[in-house]
């Protein structure tokens, strides 16, 4: 998910039994006053699967918080993208491992994808690109390594 879309996400975006969420607006982070805006396009309106676990500490967290169901679940007060990075930063360096942008958690996500054979066309679909030239230009060094993996298995064949 982009930041934006993340930090509008409300309780009833998410679908427990279907193990689903709901993207269908965006958080204007960068106004003082916030609010519900519209996603970047209209293929940024979709629905992601998530793992059980996932969904069931949402659930949890939801059940034992009593969050509002027309308010953002991320957002109390104004929210600065900095900040965020700032925290996961320090994570980062308390875990000893690489440090990363928010931003980042979104193509490793889709990298990961792609390295698992998972199609061009349902990974643009599950990031909201609005069309896979987008995802294919973005994650093309990806693309290409696999294609060498697959000149290697092609050789290993012959």
């Amino acid at each position: 998910m982009r930041f934006s879309e993340a930090l509008a996400l409300t309780t009833n975006d998410f679908d427990f039994t279907g193990q689903k969420i709901k993207i269908t607006k965006t958080w204007n982070y960068k106004c003082a006053d916030g609010g519900f805006t519209e996603t970047k396009n209209s293929s940024s309106k979709r629905t992601l699967q998530i793992d059980a676990q996932l969904a069931q500490q949402f659930q949890n967290m939801f059940n034992n918080y009593g969050f509002d169901a027309e308010k953002p679940v991320f957002v109390n007060g104004r929210v600065f993208n900095s900040t965020v990075n700032c925290r996961l930063k320090a994570l980062c360096k308390k875990a000893a491992i690489p440090v990363i942008a928010i931003h980042s958690l979104r193509h490793t996500h889709a990298s990961l994808l792609i390295y698992a054979g998972v199609s061009i066309a349902s990974v643009a679909k599950r990031l909201g690109h609005a069309n896979t030239t987008t995802t294919q230009e973005t994650y093309l060094h990806i693309v290409k390594e696999l294609e060498n993996q697959d000149n290697d298995k092609v050789l290993e064949h012959l």
